[in-house]
């Protein structure tokens, strides 16, 4: 067993996509609060909680992968390692991704995009600077809805996260033996930006809340906090699985 604290980061180096709100806001918090030196990727602006941290932030386009190169390359430029990628980056659109039969094929490329492709490009960034310094450990966000259908279907969406289990599965198995982990986290139900439908409606936040076990909806501390313990210590034998982290919704 270590004899350091579990969420020791210190000298550790972190990259964060969808870091300008919600569950990546969350996670770039909890990772400088232990210590990490935390790099910001987002389209929007840099949240205000970030000012006095040791947090960089770049506002841009995650699937602008010319402007990612540059951005993996100089964090390891300064820090000379890079141990953590957490892909949060993800878009949800509401009333345009629909079922496989109605969907805009520009709509769906536009989401495949973000919740996919940039995931993997982030993750092929990291793989080599990882290998440099002897490991790391990635957390992929993907949803519940990797697992189910919906009658009311968001299919890209849908797709989109259930491919980002196996993304992460294939980097565990090919990437083990140099020392960097993988894993998926899955989120519930949880009220961040993207559900912001709900934001102030309580009524409908209350009857959400009667359908999962443990009586509430996610935050997106939840999921920072899964995450904190899928890049520490206490996670070093675990790799290529998912986190569920939805209040027991999955068991209906």
């Amino acid at each position: 067993m270590t004899t350091n604290p579990i969420y020791n980061f210190n000298n550790k180096t972190a990259i964060v996509t969808g870091a300008g709100g919600g569950m990546g806001k969350e996670i770039v918090l909890a990772l400088s609060k232990f210590g990490a030196k935390v790099y910001g990727i987002d389209l929007k602006e840099k949240p205000e909680e970030y000012a006095n941290l040791n947090i960089k932030y770049f506002q841009e386009d995650i699937t602008k992968f010319d402007k990612i190169d540059l951005i993996f390359d100089q964090v390891f430029k300064e820090t000379k390692r890079l141990d953590f990628l957490a892909n949060v980056a993800g878009v949800l659109l509401f009333g345009k991704d629909k079922s496989l039969v109605d969907i805009d094929l520009d709509v769906y490329d536009q989401v495949i995009n973000i919740n996919l492709k940039a995931s993997t490009y982030a993750a092929r960034k990291a793989i080599p600077l990882m290998q440099k310094t002897g490991g790391g450990s990635m957390v992929h966000i993907s949803s519940v809805q990797a697992y189910r259908g919906d009658p009311l279907p968001q299919d890209a969406y849908s797709q989109s996260k259930a491919a980002i289990l196996n993304l992460s599965k294939s980097i565990a198995m090919q990437f083990a033996k140099d020392g960097i982990r993988s894993n998926t986290i899955v989120p519930g139900l949880t009220m961040t930006p993207l559900q912001d439908r709900w934001k102030n409606d309580k009524e409908t936040q209350s009857k959400i809340a009667n359908h999962i076990p443990l009586g509430r909806l996610g935050k997106p501390e939840d999921m920072a906090d899964g995450t904190l313990f899928l890049f520490s210590e206490a996670s070093s034998f675990i790799t290529g699985t998912e986190l569920i982290i939805d209040g027991g919704l999955l068991l209906h």
